[in-house]
């Protein structure tokens, strides 16, 4: 029974010591061994213990062609981790605007949010983010958009003191 239990335990280690080495792999933008992996059977939705999936740890760290291979094994990029952060949301913060539209061109909806209501639009304001809050205005997103506390872009600005993303937003809001 003892020696069951010992090699269960094992089993379970090298599990895990796997799982942290294909979240480095998408970490580091691995993507031709994240496209081995995953046309061997490699769920491309995995998460790891903060409900980060492979999709959202290659996006915010701006690796282009591992988010590629992931989006096209069948990564959900609206798959929120445990922070209610959505990749775009992540690429927004990042001011990674190349990302951005790579996740739009595959499909993600300009306001995509999590449960917190924020868009890509308002972190790109909060951050002062200027060609990423143009080029989302641009394809569609909408500036009266509210978060989950009823706040907008514009408002998410002024609370950050972003003013240059704050007199683009008033301009808009007439």
């Amino acid at each position: 029974m003892s020696d069951q239990l010992v090699s269960t335990q094992m089993t379970d280690d090298e599990a895990a010591a796997f799982a942290a080495q294909v979240f480095e792999r998408a970490r580091q933008g691995d993507a031709e061994m994240l496209e081995r992996l995953l046309a061997s059977g490699l769920p491309a939705n995995l998460r790891n213990h903060k409900g980060d999936t492979l999709l959202m740890l290659a996006s915010y760290h701006g690796h282009h062609d591992a988010v590629r291979v992931l989006l096209a094994h069948g990564a959900d990029p609206l798959i929120a981790n445990d922070n209610g952060q959505l990749p775009i949301a992540g690429a927004a913060f990042k001011g990674d605007l190349p990302m951005i539209q790579l996740l739009l061109d595959h499909g993600v909806p300009v306001d995509a949010a999590a449960q917190d209501g924020r868009t890509a639009l308002m972190l790109a304001a909060m951050f002062n983010r200027g060609e990423i809050l143009d080029y989302l205005l641009a394809h569609g997103a909408n500036p009266a958009h509210q978060d989950a506390r009823g706040a907008t872009a514009l408002m998410a600005a002024q609370t950050m003191g972003a003013v240059d993303a704050a007199a683009r937003l008033q301009v808009l809001a007439g």
